[in-house]
């Protein structure tokens, strides 16, 4: 429990004294100079100027390069791992007979190793036709973001909470303004993401990365994923599913996650295309945050925080961030051209709202390569005056690391924009 308590902290604010004491910068005016690499310029020097160039060389550049320095090389091999699905509830007039609650057992088997995931989602049924959704993680178990006594535990919710899911029941509920979505006319499908990798580095044997026949031999190899990559790895397993889904329109699944989940998020909208739209909040170091700002959380407090995260190469720029051979502004070019949004919060300074925006302002010449508008202005925008119009979209809002309705409503009208337009 000690380890999960810790992780937590880490990811929220930290007070005065201890961001003091951990050398953590949260003053504007000693923000480092800096130099952001190129996005648009080769590690060769040869300059990108059209889309073809970006998707032939650049962008598998940037892509490889991320994986081999930051979130890990994914294990190659899973081609002996098979998938049964099994809908364990039915419910035909879930939210006050808005939608429909299903609840689904995924579960992945190699030889011996076998591993589960829960999957709670929510059906609209005020939509004709197929659905668009959001698919996101909750951290604390299904059963935690509804007070439903239908909702079922997670496999994994004893390992990370009181044991007793009736005390925690509904107790994330207020993240996840369920009948808000549904009357939008989306769908939600959730599950925890400590079933896809516990989330503790002593745990990784335990994660769905054991499914791949070469886990043991490269377990230990410091280009390896470790959790964002599994984490991200889990998001697209559950696209393989809804897929097959009839009521699910898998051509606009909108990827959204929170702080290390906006980490994964971002990650796996890098690797998989199927994300119509990604959606980071709060997503700070190691999401949306430019590294070489040192503002909040840096790089030697993530990975002493949690080790576990990213590959053990990523070690060597704490401490370090001149030599990165990348920032974030890069990730979020990887998108391109589908819509990305990034969320902040005007008090969670531990994030760097402003290197978030930076992100995606500096990501912008690479839409521009497509014809696509990104972030106008070098400058923030006012708290509370989101930027939804381009395919790049921001806000900050007012307030802690949370998710809000305020959020949710940013996103479904980002995500309506951009699904109104095909």
């Amino acid at each position: 429990m000690k380890k999960f308590l810790l992780l937590s902290f880490i990811c929220g604010s930290l007070t005065p004294v201890f961001a003091q004491n951990s050398g953590i910068n949260q003053d504007e005016s000693k923000v480092p100079a800096y130099t952001l690499p190129d996005v648009l310029t080769c590690r060769d020097g040869e300059k990108v100027t059209s889309a073809a160039r970006w998707e032939q060389k650049r962008r598998p550049e940037l892509l490889a390069l991320f994986a081999n320095q930051m979130y890990g090389e994914n294990f190659a091999d899973y081609a002996g791992m098979n998938r049964s699905c099994e809908v364990l509830t039915e419910q035909p007039d879930a939210l006050g007979g808005k939608a429909i609650c299903r609840q689904v057992k995924i579960t992945f088997t190699r030889g011996n190793v076998v591993r589960e995931a829960l999957l709670l989602i929510y059906l609209p049924k005020t939509v004709k036709g197929k659905v668009p959704v959001f698919l996101s993680y909750n951290y604390n178990g299904n059963h935690t973001i509804s007070t439903d006594p239908k909702i079922l535990a997670s496999p994994s919710s004893a390992a990370f909470s009181s044991g007793d899911p009736d005390s925690e029941r509904g107790n994330r509920a207020r993240r996840w303004p369920l009948e808000l979505i549904a009357n939008e006319g989306f769908a939600v499908v959730t599950f925890c993401y400590h079933d896809v990798f516990p989330d503790s580095k002593t745990m990784k044997d335990e994660s769905m990365l054991a499914l791949a026949s070469d886990y043991e031999a490269k377990k230990h190899d410091p280009h390896s994923t470790q959790a964002l990559g599994a984490w991200a790895w889990g998001f697209s397993r559950i696209v393989d599913y809804l897929e097959t889904v009839d009521e699910i329109d898998s051509k606009r699944i909108v990827l959204m996650g929170h702080s290390r989940q906006g980490k994964a998020a971002l990650w796996a909208g890098a690797q998989d295309p199927r994300f119509a739209i990604v959606i980071s909040n709060n997503s700070g170091c190691g999401g949306a945050a430019l590294s070489l700002r040192r503002f909040g959380e840096n790089l030697h407090a993530i990975t002493t925080g949690a080790p576990h995260w990213f590959c053990a190469e990523f070690v060597q720029y704490a401490n370090n961030e001149e030599s990165l051979p990348f920032d974030q502004h890069e990730l979020i070019a990887l998108m391109a051209p589908r819509p990305v949004y990034i969320a902040s919060a005007q008090e969670d300074l531990w994030a760097d709202p402003k290197g978030e925006y930076l992100s995606g302002y500096h990501a912008g010449p690479v839409y521009a390569l497509y014809g696509l508008k990104g972030l106008a202005k070098h400058e923030m925008p006012e708290v509370n005056a989101p930027l939804t119009h381009h395919h790049i979209g921001y806000h900050i809002r007012s307030g802690v690391h949370d998710v809000t309705d305020f959020d949710w409503k940013c996103f479904i009208r980002f995500a309506k924009k951009h699904f109104s337009k095909e």
